[in-house]
Order: structure tokens, then sequence, then C-alpha cells
């Protein structure tokens, strides 16, 4: 959502790794590798590469983006999850971090149809068969689950069962899978509240306007660990089709780069590095209960 400007917390940045973000939309299908040539050589070598810019790799993510998925709405730093995966992609298809681009682009216009103003864009993005009509996905990076907070003076605060959510009112950001859970999970009584960004659905929260806010499991212990530290993590809710949700990059649809970006995040599960980043910047976000 799968679409919060914060500072991390010196102390925090270590432990929870910084861990906030947008949660993305939909089911979620791993898409397969396209065809094309092994990342970094022959047909997917930077001089064989049909890119926005000649020589260089211009990766698309939104503004403002969050931890643990990127520190202090700085991609191209290189901290974060999403910023450490962009990075090592373009290694393995053969940018230096000096020949990486980054630019701006919402949530919603990342997966819309057309031409885009990136190669690929990293930013939480749910695979999923609706998704794909529009734009290209490469092999999936992570795999993740949508998880309800609450202020814990709330009553939703002790739920434990996703019969326990019915009479909520619940929120979550436009376009994102955590706003398709609460519709095709929990299916509350009430209306849904949807928000453009996390930080004005994480506002809503604060404010009372919204019992519980849904978003991925590593931002919900950033928000509830660094950010509004009066809330709990109440549960993980269930993937609607009982297999994983999975984040992917997005490409252009058609885009003759998609076996090649694939390839190149293939390498990166099969070497462990995928494993690695996991570990260093999201590894305090496990042990979440899961409601059923």
């Amino acid at each position: 959502m799968r679409p919060a400007t914060l500072l991390l917390a010196a102390g925090l940045a270590s432990v929870l790794a910084a861990a906030a973000g947008c949660a993305p939309a939909d089911d979620n299908t791993a898409a397969p590798a396209a065809s094309g040539g092994s990342a970094g050589a022959g047909s997917c070598a930077p001089a064989q590469l049909k890119t926005v810019a000649a020589g260089k790799l211009t990766v698309g993510t939104d503004d403002p983006v969050y931890p643990p998925w990127f520190n202090d709405n700085k991609p191209e730093s290189g901290q974060g999850f999403e910023s450490a995966v962009a990075y090592a992609v373009a290694e393995k298809l053969g940018y230096a971090k000096d020949q990486v681009v980054w630019t701006r682009v919402t949530f919603n216009n990342a997966i819309a149809p057309g031409p885009k103003t990136f190669d690929f864009d990293i930013n939480e993005f749910s695979i999923t068969d609706e998704r794909r009509k529009a734009v290209d996905f490469s092999s999936p990076y992570y795999d993740v689950t949508q998880t309800v907070i609450a202020l814990k003076s709330s009553k939703l605060a002790g739920a434990k069962s996703l019969a326990d959510l019915k009479g909520a009112k619940l929120g979550a950001q436009v376009g994102t899978t955590s706003y398709r859970s609460i519709t095709e999970i929990v299916k509350p009584d009430a209306q849904p509240s949807v928000y453009n960004n996390n930080d004005d659905a994480k506002q809503a929260l604060q404010n009372g306007q919204i019992d519980g806010l849904v978003v991925d499991l590593p931002t919900a212990f950033y928000i509830t660990g660094a950010e509004i530290t009066d809330a709990v993590i109440v549960g993980q809710l269930p993937p609607a089709s009982g297999t994983p949700e999975q984040f992917g990059l997005v490409l252009d649809k058609g885009s003759a780069l998609t076996g090649c970006v694939s390839g190149a995040v293939d390498a990166l599960r099969a070497d462990g590095t995928l494993k690695n980043l996991q570990q260093q910047w999201l590894s305090a976000t496990q042990g979440a209960p899961t409601l059923s």
C-alpha cells in the first residue's frame, strides 16, 4: 500500500531497521520471469539495454517513501530494504551506483496504463493479475502480509479474530492491497476509509476517525515502535488467496527490460542477497499474531 513523512530515531534505526511504508494492492501471484538474457551479460549488459536514459538505469519510487523500505525519504542513499534491493538489481545488471537515477512517481501513476518515465519502479507493489493488465512485474523480491494496528485504548486492541473486526471502522491507503484486504478479507460492516497516503491515514487513526489502520507488516512495526507509540499491532490478516502476497518491481507493459530485471532478482535470491537484505533491514518485523 502495496503507497508518512518521518524522521528515523537513531536508536530505533538499528533495532527496527527503520520500519514504515506503504502497502500495495490486490491478491498476489508471482510474475514469471520473462524471456531475456542473463543479468549483467550478453543481451542484458548495459550497452544492450534500451533504458530511459542511455547508460543510466532510472528507478522510480513515490514521494515520500518510508522506513524500513527507505531511510529519511532518500532513495538514493542505498539505506532501507527497497533502496538496497534497487541498487543490488542495478549491480547485477552491470550498473554502478552513480549510474542509477531516481525519479519520483506516485503509487497509482506507476501502475496506471501508459508509457513510464522509469526503467523499473520499486514501492511495495503487490503482484496481481489485475495490475498485470497495465504493467509488467519482475520476479517477486519479498513476501508480505497485511496487518491491523490500533491505538492501545481502542476496542480493537484486544481483537483475536476477524470476527472481532466486523464492527470496526478501518482505513488504508488508496489503491493498495491493504485496502483490498479490508474489503475482501475483513469485510467490515462499515465502509472503510481511504487515504491518499499513510501520513493522512495515521493522522486519522490518532484523531479517532478510524478504529484501525491496515498496512504491511514491516510498516506496522515501524509505526507502532517509532511513530505512534500508543498504538499496537492487533494482528496479521490471512492472504485472500491462501498464497503469500508478493512485492515485485514494476515495469512498462511489454518492456524489453522485464526479462533482464527478473533475471537479476532471481540471481539475488539464488545467491542469498535478498535474504541478507531482509535480515539487515526487516529483522525486527517478526512475531505478530495472525487473525483468523
